[in-house]
């Protein structure tokens, strides 16, 4: 069955039935929202609906499987395999239902390209703005967190070959670079290198540890720890399934949007393996001590040869999230117009403007907290909690408003979606405490704030 036909089945037959469930703030604008972001393409200069299931797939894959793959082993040395285990494998389940919902929202409004359109659908001009900032801030702290790997990368190839304010600003010109091409179809190519690179990378941290197989390794099945400790941790699974909050943006770029469970499903499977892969061989052999990211878990050239064959995943990652929040300012200022689909200079110089803006931007951030996991648990505290969980359970509720008790699988969807808020809520504030008292500490370090340092050592 279809996407838009299991939609259609979770949203009842009727969209007139939808529609009174807008807030009047929304109507008079929703006109504009209900149309596709991008217009009629038909004599365009520049088309933006051209990808392939396949293709959104990759893009999705290659901006998820990225750094929080490199995270998840130390979640298993800081709370145990067991739980460690059950929390990738659950949360993963649940961030498969979310983004399957995430779909069905965007097939009763094709108008919506971004989190910040879902808040005008919601709760109108208000949520529009809330939403839009929200959605801002995640992604320019997720490309703030690219550029601080890349000058992890750079210290551990170069063993610290000189200040790592340079090499944070080379990663940031890289990614500016990389980030010009207005499409997402032309980076779906650079996808599949990136989605190979993690592979790679993973495949050699994981034999490296297992030749090496240190004498003293104690696997512990559960921890006694702190709780912030623990939710910060949990944090860093949470940040792994962080990608939904550009999915509108990439089923809005898709040539048959109908298409996009295919693509969900194919991301779903290709994380939730690999999480559990790598983040149980890498702590089977490396133990407690797991490096974050676990690209330096080894010893002697194996990290350097990781990390070089991890640079296309370090920058296109985190390109793919500096394209799509580029995309939303670029949406948002130019939409309706011919702009849009024109090439140019005026056009291409706005484009330029904007992504150079958000890249200063997070190089400033990934200099202002440069300690990885603290970084990865304050982003997924703040707004992963929302974008991956606890705004799906609201967008369900929205959609079958006034049918919760309409049979009894509606009645358990209901609940579940409810409690699928309280889990986004409870991460979110949670995860807060356990990010402030881990910065509060690792400020006192060595590795302060905008320093030269070397954070490979951290």
């Amino acid at each position: 069955m279809a996407l838009d036909e299991k939609a259609g089945a979770r949203r009842g037959d009727s969209s007139d039935e939808e529609k009174n469930f807008q807030a009047p703030a929304v109507k008079s604008v929703l006109s504009k929202e209900s149309e596709d972001p991008f217009g009629n393409e038909e004599h365009a200069e520049v088309k933006y609906r051209t990808m392939a299931w396949w293709q959104a797939g990759m893009i999705m894959i290659a901006e998820t499987i990225s750094l929080g793959i490199l995270s998840l082993p130390s979640v298993l040395a800081a709370i145990g395999m067991v739980p460690g285990i059950i929390l990738i494998l659950g949360l993963g389940i649940l961030a498969t239902y979310t983004g399957y919902v995430i779909g069905q929202f965007k097939l009763a409004y094709p108008g919506v390209h971004n989190m910040a359109d879902a808040g005008m659908v919601l709760l109108g001009p208000i949520g529009r703005e809330v939403f839009g900032i929200a959605q801002m801030l995640f992604l320019v702290f997720v490309m703030g967190s690219h550029i601080l790997t890349f000058s992890i990368m750079m210290n551990t190839i170069t063993e610290h070959g000189t200040c790592t304010i340079v090499f944070a600003i080379v990663g940031t010109v890289i990614s500016i670079i990389c980030t010009l091409p207005r499409t997402l179809h032309k980076v779906s190519y650079l996808a599949v290198a990136s989605f190979i690179s993690i592979i790679a990378a993973v495949l050699i941290t994981m034999i490296g540890v297992g030749i090496e197989k240190p004498g003293h390794l104690v696997v512990d099945a559960t921890v006694h720890t702190k709780f912030s400790d623990a939710f910060l941790a949990t944090t860093n699974i949470v940040f792994a399934y962080a990608g939904h909050v550009a999915f509108f943006s990439f089923i809005s770029e898709m040539k048959e949007p109908q298409t996009y469970a295919k693509a969900l499903y194919l991301l779903q499977g290709a994380d939730v393996g690999m999480y559990l892969i790598a983040a149980i061989v890498t702590y089977r052999y490396a133990g407690p001590d797991v490096a974050s990211p676990a690209l330096g878990s080894t010893s002697g050239i194996l990290p350097k040869l990781a990390y070089g064959i991890a640079i296309p995943t370090i920058v296109i990652a985190g390109v793919i999230n500096g394209h799509v929040a580029a995309k939303y300012c670029y949406v948002r200022l130019f939409r309706g117009t011919d702009r849009m689909s024109k090439r140019s200079w005026g056009s291409l110089g706005r484009w330029i403007i904007i992504v150079l803006l958000l890249w200063i931007v997070a190089w400033i951030i990934a200099e202002a907290i440069p300690v990885f996991n603290d970084l990865l648990g304050l982003i997924s505290a703040l707004f992963a909690s929302w974008f991956t969980y606890g705004l799906s359970g609201v967008f369900w509720l929205f959609l079958n408003k006034g049918r919760y008790r309409e049979n009894k699988r509606k009645m358990f969807l209901t609940v579940l979606n409810t409690v699928i808020f309280f889990i986004g809520l409870t991460i979110c504030v949670a995860g807060l405490y356990a990010s402030g008292i881990a910065i509060a500490a690792d400020a006192k370090s060595n590795s302060g704030s905008f320093s030269c340092a070397n954070n490979a050592e951290v």
